[in-house]
């Protein structure tokens, strides 16, 4: 017998509590080059990659809860492309100031990886099955 959260099949939605909206919005935007597919307000900001969202926003708008410190690590996304691309990805963000802090590698578990941060120190991946 199912029960009512069986029903999940995909992750549709992620909000990104954003410590610098502006910068986030930027580095989103303009560098990862995701389009912007609503703005609800001068605080929420809605990106467009494939069938999902990813929405920017700040703390304290719905809940209260305080920003992690500085430096804590709270967040990895990782964005799949096709093996030839990981390394072409990592020479365009290069070339647009984002720094690698794992470089181009191809891991035991079958995966080629790249890693680098987003503004807020949040860890992003570009990785291919290969």
């Amino acid at each position: 017998m199912m029960n009512a959260l069986s029903h999940i099949r995909q992750l549709d939605y992620t909000v990104i509590y954003a410590r610098n909206l502006p910068a986030m919005r930027h580095f989103y935007e303009k560098v990862m080059e995701f389009p912007v597919i609503n703005v609800l307000s001068e605080s929420w900001i809605e990106f467009g990659i494939g069938s999902n969202r990813l929405a920017l926003t700040v703390h304290g708008r719905r809940f209260k809860d305080q920003p992690p410190p500085a430096g804590s690590l709270s967040l990895q996304l990782a964005f799949r492309v096709p093996p030839a691309e990981v390394a072409k990805c990592a020479e365009l963000l290069e070339s647009r100031g984002v720094e690698m802090i794992l470089p181009v590698t191809d891991q035991l578990f079958g995966h080629r990886t790249v890693f680098f941060r987003d503004p807020d120190g949040n860890v992003l991946e570009i990785y291919a099955e290969i």
